[in-house]
């Protein structure tokens, strides 16, 4: 069976274009490209992993909150009150 597809084909595989002399070399120089890329995305995406993995050891479950007591500087009984400082000097 001999079509006109048989026959460009052949053309084509016979035919000599200045265009595909460096085709190979390119297309890998770019496939190289793209997986150094990715592997240093990579790399990026486990150090975030571990400083967040890190950050929650270093927290822990065990830490308790902080708690501070009230202070009310102008309140009944505060050793702040302006009246307990001038009773003071005397």
């Amino acid at each position: 069976m001999h079509s006109d597809i048989d026959e460009a084909l052949r053309r084509l595989g016979t035919a000599s274009h200045p265009g595909l002399e460096g085709l190979e070399n390119a297309v890998l120089a770019g496939v190289k490209s793209r997986r150094e890329a990715r592997a240093s995305i990579q790399m990026a995406a486990l150090a975030g992993v571990g400083a967040i993995a890190l950050g929650a050891l270093a927290a822990g479950p065990a830490a308790q909150p902080a708690s501070a007591s009230p202070l009310a500087p102008f309140g009944a009984g505060s050793p702040l009150a302006p009246s307990t400082l001038l009773m003071s000097e005397r």
